[in-house]
C-alpha cells in the first residue's frame, strides 16, 4: 500500500457502542487490486435471503447496528460493505480517484465474489444512487427491496440537495460524528464517535469531501444514463416486492423526493413515515426493519 492510500489503523475501531461484528475483507476485487475493502456478513451463508445493506455519505457499516441483528434474528443472511474511502475500507487520499463508475464497479465485484441471491437490497444515500443500478446487471439475483431517503442520479438535483453540497465543499474537515449527531438527537457521544473512527486527521476524508460532487447533477454527467436505465427498470420490470421508509424531517432527500421514487418503483405499498426521522434513518432502523420483514413475510 502506497503513500497515495490510507488505511485507517484498527484500534481506532475498538470497542464501539453496539458494534460487535468481525470484519472481514478482500483485497483484490477486480477493477480494484490492491485496495483492501471491509464488509461484515452474519447469519447463515446458507440464508434464502440475504439482506445486502449498502451505506451512503458520511457515514459506514455502522449505520445499520440497529437493523442487522433484527434481520440476523429473523434468519437472514446480512452483508455489509463499506464503499471505499469508508468505514475500515482503504482510502485513498486523491479527491479524483472517486468516481461514480468506479464504485459502482467495485459493488457489483463484490457482490460477483459473494455470488448473492435472493438479494433484500437495502439502500440509503448513496447507497441508493449506486445500489438501485446493481440489479440492471443481474437482476435474477434481487428478490426485494427496502429504501430509506435516497434517489437516483438521473441528472437532476434537489436545491436542498444543492445546499448540501455547498456546506460540504466548504468542509474540507468536515466534522463526521457532529453532523450526524445534529441530525439524530438521540446518538450518545459514543456514537457520534463512531462516525468520526474512519477519519484521524482531513486525509483520511478525501470520499467524504468527493461524494457529494459525484453526483449525477446534468444529463450528461457520469452516472446519468446508467441512473436513468435503472429508473426505467424499476418502473417497469422489477417484479420483487418493496418496502419504503421515509424520515419526513430530512432537508435534503425528504418527503416529496421520496414520493417521487415511490412513484417509480413498480408495486411499492404506501411508505413508512418516520416523523422524527432525519436523512440517517438507519438510526431509527430497528421498527423499520421489524415493519419490512412483517411486510415480506420473514418475521418469526
Amino acid at each position: 500500500m502506497g503513500n497515495d492510500v490510507l488505511r485507517t489503523p484498527d484500534e481506532r475501531f475498538a470497542q464501539l457502542p453496539g458494534w460487535t461484528s468481525m470484519p472481514r475483507y478482500f483485497d483484490d476485487l477486480a477493477g480494484c487490486e490492491g485496495l483492501r475493502l471491509h464488509y461484515v456478513d452474519e447469519g447463515p451463508r446458507d440464508a434464502a435471503v440475504t439482506a445486502l445493506c449498502l451505506h451512503g455519505e458520511p457515514t459506514w457499516g455502522y449505520l445499520y447496528r440497529r437493523m442487522l441483528p433484527v434481520f440476523t434474528a429473523a434468519g437472514l443472511r446480512v452483508v455489509v460493505p463499506d464503499f471505499f474511502g469508508f468505514g475500515r475500507s482503504d482510502k485513498p487520499v486523491d479527491d479524483g480517484w472517486y468516481t461514480f463508475e468506479r464504485h459502482r464497479a467495485a459493488m457489483l465485484a463484490f457482490v460477483d465474489r459473494l455470488d448473492l441471491h435472493g438479494v433484500l437490497l437495502v439502500v440509503q444515500d448513496w447507497g441508493g444512487l449506486i445500489g438501485l443500478t446493481l440489479p440492471l446487471a443481474a437482476p435474477e439475483r434481487y428478490t426485494r427491496l427496502l429504501v430509506m431517503n435516497t434517489g437516483l442520479g438521473t441528472g437532476t438535483v434537489t436545491e436542498g440537495f444543492r445546499r448540501w453540497r455547498d456546506y460540504n465543499n466548504a468542509q474540507p474537515d468536515l466534522a463526521v460524528g457532529r453532523l450526524i449527531q445534529r441530525g439524530c438527537p438521540h446518538l450518545s457521544d459514543a456514537e457520534a464517535a463512531a462516525y468520526d473512527a474512519p477519519f484521524p486527521d482531513r486525509r483520511h476524508k478525501a470520499g467524504v469531501r468527493a461524494f457529494p460532487n459525484l453526483v449525477p447533477d446534468r444529463d450528461d454527467a457520469p452516472g446519468a444514463a446508467i441512473s436513468r436505465d435503472a429508473l426505467a427498470y424499476w418502473k417497469t420490470r422489477w417484479a420483487g416486492e418493496s418496502f419504503m421508509a421515509i424520515g419526513m424531517t430530512d432537508p435534503v432527500l425528504g418527503a416529496p423526493a421520496m414520493r417521487g421514487l415511490h412513484a417509480a418503483i413498480r408495486g411499492c405499498p404506501p411508505p413508512m413515515e418516520i416523523a422524527d426521522a432525519g436523512h440517517f434513518v438507519q438510526e431509527w432502523g430497528e421498527p423499520v426493519a421489524r415493519a419490512a420483514l412483517a411486510r415480506f413475510g420473514l418475521d418469526r
